[in-house]
């Protein structure tokens, strides 16, 4: 606040004496990189002793800055489209994701000097090189380019009548391109090149003609909004990257970790990868279905309470949350309530999903209450029993027989749901299956054994409430 009242006034000094990103970073000793590691050669994931690491040019200059700044360089991964939300959010201290510094972006966080100068290219299949040569080959056509890019809106901007494709993960744009769905997909040069060297069966268009406004073919760093300090920090060590010629070696060492990738691409190599992935969706589902069950039926009593604001508030939390999706209530717990409290993805993702399974468990619950004949619940008050001791031991017994199937099938779909919070870099299976693509640059076959998996859990799962809900009805 201080800062825009400088700024309005037209007094930049005060602002400069208020800004504390510097010192801010330098206090908590580290500095935290948000970046898409689906981006080779700027940030791409390899397979270090069976875990994933980020590396490429963009982690190595991260890693220069932090040693000039005398912090230890933290790095946090989630989507391209999500970075500059971390950024406003205070969940990253910059963005190094390949990031064009354009006017627009400008208005809302603050850049670097340049690191590095590149082109735009466009993929497409190899076998379609006779029919593409520019992007005024691909008038009316399909194109994909990554949501929230230059690359979408140069090509919505300047291919005639093209239907542009936005996706979050190159992965998914190159998988995409080679089952013809989209005929090109648009992205910077060294990344492009990077994917056409791995894959015979693409080939790229160096010469794409596209025409690029100010900063849209150039990448920086980007900042929160009114960090001059921090800016003029690192500025220093882009001077002395740019004079020493620095970028030349990091796009050399992301090239070596590049043929690493692609030595052993088999999906057998990269099993720690899916096992960390089950883990994590298994733990999210495991703690999201206790804090469901319980939160949903306290909600479920609130909407059949005969108190008007209890009831009011069962009713307006449980229609809320099932009128919104589950991906916007992700986004709000870790970038809305992150405003205020610093919850990591993990947990955010946690509270999200159990938040959101309470609101349909208590639906569930009121449903099988409701089931129960009203003449039952009569007969155990006439017989002496309390209100709560016929809900104990009359009501909510045949409820819950009543509502074992409907309940089983909120936890089956849990499991499905939960690969949500992968949009905010919580390594479930969804998360580590972009990981492989990206690694090994295979579209296909990740999916699959993703798919087993899933099916996999869900059907032992399954099977397991099947086993339950018959024993049930046997003891009834």
């Amino acid at each position: 606040m201080t800062v825009g009242i400088a700024l309005l006034a037209g007094t930049t000094q005060p602002a400069q004496a208020a800004d504390d990103s510097l010192t801010r970073i330098k206090d908590k000793g580290t500095l935290v990189m948000g970046t898409s590691p689906d981006y080779p050669p700027y940030e791409f994931l390899v397979n270090r002793h069976g875990k994933d690491q980020v590396v490429g040019m963009d982690v190595d200059i991260a890693k220069k800055v932090a040693h000039d700044l005398g912090v230890k360089l933290v790095v946090k991964k989630m989507d391209f489209d999500s970075l500059l939300v971390a950024l406003e959010t205070n969940k990253v201290d910059m963005v190094l994701a390949g990031m064009s510094p354009t006017p627009a972006r400008q208005k809302s966080i603050d850049f670097s000097k340049i690191y590095y100068r590149g082109g735009q290219s466009i993929v497409i299949n190899k076998t379609d090189k006779g029919i593409y040569h520019n992007k005024n080959s691909f008038r009316n056509k399909a194109m994909g380019a990554q949501t929230g890019s230059i690359q979408y809106n140069l090509g919505k901007k300047q291919i005639a009548g093209s239907k542009m494709k936005g996706l979050a993960k190159i992965s998914d744009l190159i998988l995409a391109l080679k089952s013809h769905k989209v005929e090109g997909v648009i992205m910077e040069e060294p990344s492009a090149q990077a994917y056409v060297d791995n894959d015979s069966n693409l080939a790229m268009l160096k010469n794409s003609q596209f025409n690029l406004g100010s900063g849209e073919n150039n990448t920086a760093i980007g900042f929160r909004k009114g960090s001059p300090a921090l800016v003029n920090a690192v500025n220093r060590s882009i001077d002395e990257i740019t004079q020493k010629k620095l970028t030349q070696g990091y796009l050399k060492h992301a090239g070596t970790y590049m043929q690493t990738n692609t030595k052993n691409t088999g999906m057998w190599h990269y099993s720690s990868y899916f096992v960390k992935g089950v883990a994590y969706t298994l733990l999210i589902t495991i703690i999201s279905v206790f804090f469901g069950i319980l939160l949903g039926v306290i909600f479920a009593l609130m909407r059949l309470s005969k108190v008007k604001l209890l009831h009011a508030l069962g009713v307006a939390y449980i229609e809320f949350v099932r009128g919104t999706p589950l991906m916007i209530q992700v986004m709000f717990v870790y970038f809305g309530i992150g405003l205020f409290v610093n919850i990591p993805a993990l947990i955010a993702g946690i509270i999200a999903v159990s938040l959101n399974s309470a609101a349909y468990v208590a639906e569930i619950i009121r449903g099988g209450i409701n089931s129960v004949a009203v003449g039952q619940k009569e007969a155990a008050r006439s017989l002496g029993l309390s209100r709560q001791q016929t809900f104990k031991s009359v009501v909510f017994p045949q409820a819950l027989k009543n509502i074992w199937p409907a309940l089983g099938n909120e936890f089956i779909s849990l499991i499905k749901e939960s690969s949500i919070v992968s949009i905010i870099g919580v390594t479930d299976l969804i998360y580590q299956l972009k990981a492989v693509q990206t690694a090994t640059y295979k579209g296909v076959m990740p999916i699959v054994v993703a798919m087993l998996i899933y099916f996999i859990l869900t059907f032992s799962l399954s099977k397991l409430l099947n086993f339950y809900e018959r024993k049930m009805k046997h003891d009834a």
